[in-house]
């Protein structure tokens, strides 16, 4: 009797394990696959994305991950979504821009440009900020990382009027220079068109645009961006500390980290990732045309101070400032070392002796020390991050 229960026992623990591994490869085979064929078939008429869906999961370095920077949390339908919204000219009033017109990821999603070209083909006000340059715009933008000074919250282009990168986005499409859209008449636009309601459906539910949904899934997408696979990135993981010298860099870049934490880091963080600064003037004109944030708060401590970017791949971002006025970082490097203007409102940290009153710093670097800091600058370049398939263009 007793090995009858057994038997039996065994029986039932074995068809249990057989409907539970069925289970599992049910699922299993339902994650493989994010489109109906149905679906699938409609989508790959405009769009060259894979059946199952490609995963924008990302991953921090150690050196992030050691200052409490949280990574974040990316739905993969949204960010699929938002990629195809980013590439798509439809998005413009005239159907010739996109995001992606102004922020080529080959170039670290900057332009190559002083004044990008907007939908009716006149330029831009300012130069295209690169989105890019920060290792993540959530994690940086929130005041995560290594800031020298706490409670910063950066703002949105050069006059840090948006205060996030839907509100970004929603003022970039209606703009009626870059894409000149009325938002709620994209929504119902793009309601209509087939491949965008499987993709609504996906990511939301429904197979509706709104507005809110349209800036949100732009948003997850961008969120997605993570670039810390630098020589940079590899170095500050191995040492821990941005002002050690680096296993991994040659000698001359090594010198140029030196000479970037000596005079640079007062605005920019040295480990590439934090927050020290999110608007300064920085000596370009004695009379600025385009006053900056003074233009918008009209206030004239405001004049001429403008946003401090984030520098990760600067090598690929120029034109430089906010009206592109240096083609390369020889320029940049140059002003920073002759060229700083004593405008009323320059910032305290470039001016001798950190004086209100006195002159503006003179850095006099030698041609050594210049090509010491542009090598440097090289190493904060992410190669992989500009070739990632995730971000590439979907459309056929």
């Amino acid at each position: 009797m007793k090995i009858k229960t057994l038997s039996l026992s065994m029986g039932y623990l074995l068809i249990g394990s057989l409907l539970f591994v069925s289970c599992l490869e049910d699922r299993v085979d339902l994650t493989k696959v994010s489109y109906t064929d149905e679906e699938y078939a409609i989508l790959s008429q405009y769009l060259n994305i894979p059946q199952a869906r490609a995963s924008f999961q990302v991953e921090f370095p150690l050196h992030m991950t050691r200052t409490g920077a949280v990574v974040p949390d990316i739905d993969d339908a949204k960010a699929t979504l938002g990629s195809v919204l980013f590439y798509d000219k439809q998005l413009s009033a005239n159907n010739k821009v996109s995001c992606e017109s102004c922020h080529k990821q080959a170039l670290a999603f900057s332009d190559d440009v002083a004044l990008s070209e907007g939908f009716n083909g006149q330029l831009t006000k300012r130069n295209s900020l690169p989105l890019a340059s920060t290792p993540n715009f959530e994690s940086s933008y929130n005041g995560n990382g290594n800031a020298f000074f706490t409670g910063l919250q950066a703002g949105f282009f050069w006059d840090e009027r948006a205060h996030s990168i839907a509100e970004q986005s929603k003022m970039t499409l209606e703009d009626e220079i870059e894409m000149g859209v009325d938002i709620y008449e994209l929504a119902g636009k793009l309601s209509e068109m087939p491949y965008y309601r499987i993709l609504f459906e996906k990511a939301y539910g429904s197979p509706s645009a709104t507005p809110d949904k349209i800036t949100d899934a732009l948003e997850v997408f961008i969120n997605s961006f993570v670039s810390v696979s630098s020589p940079f990135d590899e170095g500050l993981d191995r040492h821990q500390t941005p002002f050690a010298d680096f296993s991994n860099f040659s000698q001359q870049e090594n010198l140029g980290k030196t000479l970037f934490n000596t005079h640079c880091n007062g605005c920019h963080a040295s480990d590439f990732t934090g927050l020290v600064e999110t608007v300064a003037n920085n000596g370009l004109d004695i009379e600025y045309e385009d006053k900056g944030l003074g233009e918008r708060t009209r206030l004239e401590f405001d004049n001429g101070r403008f946003k401090v970017p984030f520098l990760r791949n600067i090598a690929l971002t120029g034109p430089y400032m906010h009206d592109g006025r240096f083609d390369t970082l020889e320029e940049v490097i140059d002003h920073y070392s002759e060229g700083i203007q004593d405008h009323p409102n320059l910032d305290i940290r470039l001016r001798e002796g950190f004086n209100n009153e006195a002159s503006p710093t003179r850095m006099n670097f030698s041609e050594e020390e210049k090509a010491a800091l542009i090598a440097f600058l090289h190493t904060v370049t992410d190669d992989k991050f500009v070739q990632d398939e995730r971000y590439a263009d979907p459309f056929k």
